[in-house]
């Protein structure tokens, strides 16, 4: 088993070039003559249900005066309205604009056509449209001698979404590690009056009211059309990635950001292992030309991401943990092997560290997503279309970074109470990521300096199926959202993350306030939308925590039949998780 899998993962490291890869699909499909329109993520499911969007009008405006003729259009009729760019790689529901039924009330606009992008030097600052794509900021503003200091570790992204949901690099150290921090200047095309024309642009920029709850926006005040980015002078990174023993991790993490600018730790708990991403800022006239190309995100042969794919659910049907950590030890290797996607001089190979490279060849990479048309020989793994990788990604925001602390040491013990073996489906993935986000103005930002956990993990392709070791990952995530009040990312996460989530944001009446203000009729809200920001529960139904719609209280909510039953945590005996017995009894 470790033999094919280790061939699949090989396979995957000399996949074709970009030149032979296929991009991903668009995220709104049309029938013939632009009806019949939907809607889907990159991942062709969402956290809230798997169905593709339905809507009956899709509006592509290529200047904000367009964007503002697509906004008075709906406000004139009372249309419910929704935000996509051309990547759509957030998690939850957000963009879908109506109720799931298609009917002629509804209107997507997507940014995917609004993609200027000018650098004015002199200020050190770029000004991008809505859908333009991050890395085409980033390439814009290095041609002019200028870094963006902050960008999400995946570059497959609008910039105008990357900031409305708050994403993210790491550092503690000046600004931070959130874009949204580095917004300088924002104009948003919000709903109107006749009067008004129906609709408004509002130019806003630091010290107006309105500017904090428009940074971190979630689509919900109107349709951002350009945004404003500080830079700085060019410079360069110089990364190493430590392989270190996680048995001081808890009494490590807040020295290694406080003394790496861009510092990160991934953590393999069933391996005892942290990777310390040892990352610092370099003069632009250091030796090194380095590149990052994080695996993860690389073109893969579409044969072998359905290998591996078809590999984990046979480990699954036949319940082989042994399996899964023969995975977890192999992916390690290998990312160990190639510097996890880290290339030196020239970007051709891995040849050790430290690597050293521009500030915008560094800082983010998703080659996979910029693949032009060509052969369908490789693709993004986790493109839908070809039934590769296909995952559950659940990020909190602990603040302060004591939270944190407890949190690790709670997995830790489950860890010991549960067995490490327990874990390595997370670890099959990429662990759990460990990253720094300062303490932000934006209303739906984070109000104290926090410490951000990501990590992937198994999702069954029948929502109806449980999975193996799902009983841990369901009392890790209580154990962060509920016992730890950890924040959920608002681009991620599976539905019951956002329980409470209104109380966990200081601010979130400013925010409430901003919205009605500016948007008094509810055009920007959605039945999906409000699963996400009311924090609600769900209404449980048979089977309800599978897919992570809701948390079990009765055994019906799991699977009785598969031997899956609604039991307290080991470590947080207020958790309550789907946990495989033999018998009912148990």
């Amino acid at each position: 088993m470790l033999a094919t899998f280790l061939l699949l993962l090989l396979s995957s490291l000399s996949s074709p070039s970009p030149a032979h890869a296929v991009p991903p699909r668009p995220p709104v499909r049309c029938g013939g003559g632009g009806v019949g329109c939907v809607l889907s993520n990159a991942y062709g499911a969402w956290s809230s249900d798997r169905a593709d969007c339905p809507v009956s009008a899709v509006a592509y405006p290529a200047s904000e005066q367009e964007v503002v003729a697509a906004v008075a259009r709906a406000s004139a009729a009372g249309t419910r309205v929704k935000v996509v760019s051309g990547f759509a790689h957030t998690i939850p529901k957000l963009a879908c604009p109506g109720g799931g039924t298609g009917n002629s009330s509804t209107l997507l606009i997507s940014t995917a056509r609004l993609a200027g992008v000018e650098v004015d030097a002199a200020a050190q600052t770029v000004t991008a449209d809505a859908g333009a794509p991050l890395r085409a900021v980033i390439d814009a503003a290095e041609a002019r001698g200028l870094s963006l200091p902050a960008a999400p570790y995946w570059e497959g992204v609008s910039v105008a979404g990357l900031v409305a949901t708050g994403s993210h690099g790491s550092s503690w150290w000046g600004r931070g590690g959130a874009v949204h921090d580095y917004v300088v200047a924002l104009r948003l095309v919000v709903p109107a009056g006749e009067a008004d024309g129906w609709a408004r642009v509002l130019a806003l920029k630091p010290g107006d009211d309105l500017f904090p709850a428009a940074l971190v926006s979630l689509g919900l005040l109107g349709v951002v059309s350009k945004i404003t980015l500080s830079l700085e002078p060019s410079f360069k990174r110089n990364i190493t990635y430590e392989y270190r023993d996680d048995t001081t991790l808890q009494d490590d993490f807040a020295a290694h950001a406080a003394r790496h600018e861009f510092a990160d730790i991934t953590w393999y708990p069933s391996q005892h292992t942290a990777v310390y991403r040892v990352d610092d800022r370099a003069p632009p006239d250091a030796h090194g030309d380095g590149a990052n190309d994080f695996i993860g995100f690389q073109s893969t042969s579409i044969a072998v991401s359905a290998g591996i794919r078809a590999l984990e659910s046979s480990l699954e049907r036949a319940r082989s943990v042994r399996g899964k950590c023969a995975m977890a030890a192999a992916e390690i290797a290998a990312k160990r092997l190639v510097g996890s996607g880290l290339k030196n001089d020239g970007g051709l190979l891995f040849t050790g560290y430290p690597v050293v490279g521009r500030q915008g060849n560094m800082q983010t990479s998703g080659s996979c997503a910029r693949s032009p048309p060509a052969d369908i020989l490789s693709a993004c793994p986790w493109d839908p279309r070809f039934r590769g990788l296909f995952f559950y990604e659940s990020t909190a925001f602990f603040s302060p970074p004591a939270r944190f602390r407890d949190f690790l040491l709670d997995v830790k013990r489950l860890r010991d109470a549960a067995g490490a073996e327990k874990l390595c489906g997370v670890d099959a993935y990429n662990g759990l990521l460990v990253r720094f986000v300062k303490a932000s103005a934006a209303h739906l930002g984070q109000s104290e300096d926090s410490v951000v956990v990501d990590f992937n993990y198994y999702r069954a392709s029948d929502p109806a199926a449980p999975r193996l070791g799902q009983d841990v990952w369901e009392e890790v995530e209580q154990l962060a959202f509920v016992k730890h009040g950890a924040r959920p990312h608002w681009a991620k996460n599976r539905l019951v993350a956002f329980a409470g989530v209104r109380g966990k944001y200081p601010r979130w009446g400013m925010f409430a306030a901003a919205k009605r203000q500016l948007d008094p009729r509810g055009l920007f809200d959605s039945p999906w939308s409000d699963e996400v920001v009311s924090g609600k529960e769900v209404e449980k139904s048979d089977g309800c925590a599978l897919d992570g719609r809701c948390v079990c209280s009765e055994d019906r909510h799991c699977s009785p039949g598969h031997g899956y039953y609604c039991r307290p945590g080991l470590v947080f005996t207020e958790a309550r998780v789907c946990r495989y017995s033999v018998s009912q009894n148990q």
